[in-house]
């Protein structure tokens, strides 16, 4: 187990530890500080050498060598050596041991950047500033070069995202841009035509030079200091609401921000522009009070729900975005974009939970007037598609009907035809057998032939009585009339007309009434120039051909009256009553 000493890393002091497995991790240090040995046991250190910033392992005591010269760099020598400088506050001389980054003051309690103050009292004592460069972080937008009172000849390094302005005697020069500059008469153009400067280039001056740093500041926080009180339009409740979130901040004009904004300070940090942590920064009580009327004022006139404010969190922070920028621009800085992130609702506050639970009751009850709706809309749609079907269903069964009757009816007039007699001639026959049934055998000269007059008599009657159609009669009564009148005058009976049938629009087909019995439409008149077609027995065409067996229209006959008789439309060559043959 060895012994070391090791220096604690927040006031400089240097405290006794130990290497090996029982020895203490942590030490106390006379500042408050605990020193954690396994950590801070490597420290940086300026090797005094060869001037690098190196890190170093304590532990090793006096051997430990500086990795760029391997000189000793822990040696009692250097530890001891000390640095003397003056308070950049009270001006009291103070002494640190070499490498000491920082110390503060114990007459006024000021902080002093011992390598700065020491670089400043080298200048002064040496009489020249040979290169002057930003030293600054990135979080910084105004810098200001420690060393003042340049020598002519000193080089200005300016960096891409940054401008410098040149200060002399207080009064700001130019302005330099990116790129490096020789501090002479051609390069300062401006202090040539105010100064008259001495043609001696070593002759000093009194100068200043601030970094200007142009890039932009990202993912700055903001929030409201204090709840912003507003009525809630929704509801009509008041609430307290507070909001934060983030901005971006660049520089547009470099020496509008520095004359009316840091003046003769040492810079400008982001922690300066809204306070953060101290309270207190130069444009936090704009960007409040911007945010807490505008917020208030955009609730309240577009009729936005407290409860729905995050929906419209991008509109807000565009809004906000302009109005602050308004009031920046003056100032030469400007945000690129600035967003609301969140707003704070006041949960314990019980105006903001009867405003919650009346929004919840509200949506509720539009929910339950949404579903009501969407279940009437359905099942008047659900009795629509039955009411339809049902339509469809009949029509297809009237249809198959009709279509079964139209079947039954070509099958049996085919099969009459093929027998050779027709359906009049059929229906006689069948009033006959009837009457056979029923003892009228036509015995004697006159008895049957009366029993049978008086079966087609009787038969109309019937129909009559039981109050059949005339249409679905007409054929029975007919029939029998004409066996009655063959069999009294001894002459064949004439064929009686084949039944009427006609297709309605709707579907219905093979109807004999006048109108139809499914839709009511009356029966079409058949036109002057309708033809009928003789295949299938369609009658009404109006067409070319027949819409039912595609038959094509008869070419019409050449009709001439007879001058002997009188008839008119004779077709034939030969009068078909007094027998005049036609002339021409």
């Amino acid at each position: 187990m060895a012994k070391f000493v090791i220096e604690c890393p927040c006031c400089g002091r240097y405290a006794e530890a130990k290497t090996g497995f029982f020895s203490r991790k942590k030490i106390d240090c006379s500042c408050g500080y605990t020193i954690n040995v396994r950590t801070d046991r490597l420290a940086s250190r300026v090797c005094p050498h060869c001037g690098n910033t190196v890190v170093y392992d304590q532990a090793q005591g006096d051997k430990a060598l500086c990795p760029v010269c391997r000189e000793p760099i822990n040696t009692l020598a250097d530890n001891v050596k000390l640095e003397e400088f003056s308070c950049a506050q009270c001006g009291v001389r103070l002494e640190v041991a070499r490498g000491t980054a920082t110390y503060v003051c114990p007459v006024c309690d000021f902080e002093n950047d011992v390598a700065e103050r020491l670089l400043s009292e080298k200048i002064k004592r040496d009489g020249l500033a040979s290169v002057i460069k930003y030293e600054g972080d990135n979080e910084t937008l105004v810098w200001k070069h420690p060393i003042e009172d340049f020598n002519m000849g000193s080089q200005l390094i300016v960096h891409e995202s940054q401008e410098a302005i040149f200060f002399r005697d207080g009064q700001a020069l130019d302005l330099f841009g990116a790129g490096r500059y020789t501090l002479e008469t051609q390069q300062l153009p401006i202090m040539e035509k105010l100064y008259k400067l001495p043609t001696d280039t070593e002759g000093t001056f009194h100068s200043e030079v601030y970094y200007i740093n142009m890039a932009t500041q990202m993912g700055i926080k903001w929030g409201t200091d204090s709840k912003v009180r507003l009525f809630d339009p929704a509801s009509g409740l008041h609430v307290e609401l507070g909001a934060s979130g983030e901005f971006n901040i660049r520089v547009t004009d470099s020496r509008k921000l520095l004359l009316k904004v840091v003046g003769t300070a040492g810079g400008l940090g982001q922690a300066e522009l809204l306070g953060v942590g101290s309270g207190k920064g130069f444009f936090r009580a704009m960007v409040m009070t911007q945010v807490k009327s505008f917020l208030a004022q955009a609730i309240r006139d577009s009729g936005i729900s407290v409860l729905e404010i995050d929906a419209h969190l991008m509109e807000l922070s565009g809004a906000l975005r302009e109005r602050i920028n308004a009031g920046l621009a003056e100032y030469g800085l400007t945000m690129p974009e600035f967003y609301v992130a969140r707003i704070v609702t006041p949960d314990d506050d019980p105006n903001f939970r009867r405003m919650k639970e009346q929004y919840a009751e509200q949506y509720l009850l539009v929910r339950q007037e949404q579903i009501k709706k969407s279940e009437a809309e359905a099942a008047q749609a659900r009795k629509m598609v039955e009411a339809e079907t049902e339509a469809r269903i009949k029509i297809i069964s009237a249809q198959g009907s009709a279509e079964a009757y139209r079947l039954q009816a070509q099958a049996e007039a085919e099969e009459m035809r093929m027998k050779g007699y027709t359906y009049q001639q059929e229906t006689a026959r069948q009033v006959g057998l009837e009457a056979m049934k029923n003892g009228i055998t036509g015995s004697g000269s006159g008895g049957g032939i009366g029993d049978i007059a008086s079966l087609g008599v009787t038969l109309g009657a019937m129909g009559g009585v039981i109050g059949m159609t005339k249409d679905a009669m007409g054929p029975i009564l007919g029939g029998g009339s004409e066996i009655g009148k063959a069999v009294t005058e001894g002459t064949k009976p004439d064929a009686a007309p084949a039944p009427d049938f006609w297709d309605c629009e709707c579907g219905q087909k093979g109807i004999r009434s006048k109108f139809c019995p499914e839709c009511g439409k009356p029966k079409p008149t058949m036109k002057a120039d309708a033809w009928d077609c003789p295949k299938c027995g369609t009658k009404g065409i109006t067409s070319k051909f027949c819409p039912e067996c595609g038959a094509k229209r008869p070419a019409s006959a050449e009709t001439w009256d007879c001058p002997e008789c009188g008839a008119k439309g004779i077709t034939s060559k030969f009068c078909p009553e007094c027998g005049h043959k036609r002339e021409g």
